[in-house]
């Protein structure tokens, strides 16, 4: 069986959720968000003719930036996704078949987790990373509770109710991958309303790792 592909090493990891972005705005909306400094981008499958967007974006954006879908329910979308030169699979949900049809595919994969029990079999499925959704209801104290079960190197994220006041929170406990979703697009937005977010989101980011940084040289 392939290794598991790993989480990239990202400036910023950063993934923007497009949910509900329709082809026509794709192209200006992702290109602004690579402008201000995102390097990952996930464009869900229950959005307006998701895998063609996503076509569109990965001919366009594909050596710039870690490029895929979320909400991937079934094995064969991997296999769309693959062949249409995505590189990153997000579920909702740990399912052991996906997560192993994106590993064997050489897709990074992020399932979404809430338990003990789905963290530890979306790992051994062979994740990237874990997403803890909704982290909001979960919260630092519950990841980490988790955390303590998982093996000390995979890579884990928040999304679910995160915006930009939430990162000095989760960083400060090593916390540090984090999915954008409402707080950054909402279907309709065009990209002036996209770009000022954007820059607040990117801004709050990196003082909050800056501080972090700074603390832990003292």
């Amino acid at each position: 069986m392939p290794q598991p592909s790993a989480w990239p090493s990202l400036k910023r990891p950063l993934v923007a959720i497009l949910r509900g972005i329709n082809l026509k705005e794709s192209l200006p909306m992702v290109e602004t968000l690579l402008n201000e400094g995102f390097e990952a981008i996930e464009v869900p499958l229950n959005s307006p003719s998701p895998f063609t967007t996503i076509e569109m974006i990965v001919r366009e954006f594909g050596e710039q930036a870690l490029l895929g879908a979320g909400t991937v329910l079934d094995p064969q979308d991997c296999h769309r996704l693959a062949d249409i030169g995505a590189k990153l699979v997000v579920t909702p949900n740990a399912n052991p078949e996906v997560i192993s049809t994106a590993v064997q595919l050489g897709l990074v994969t992020m399932p979404g987790v809430f338990t003990p029990t789905e963290a530890i079999q979306a790992s051994k499925a062979g994740a990237s990373a874990l997403k803890f959704f909704p982290a909001s209801v979960l919260s630092v104290s519950g990841i980490n509770a988790i955390r303590a079960v998982l093996p000390s190197d995979m890579p884990v994220g928040a999304v679910g109710g995160i915006s930009e006041h939430s990162f000095e929170h989760y960083i400060d406990n090593g916390i540090t991958i984090f999915g954008m979703s409402s707080t950054l697009y909402r279907p309709g937005d065009g990209v002036k309303d996209i770009a000022p977010r954007a820059q607040t989101i990117i801004r709050a980011y990196d003082e909050a790792l800056n501080k972090r940084q700074a603390t832990k040289s003292e």
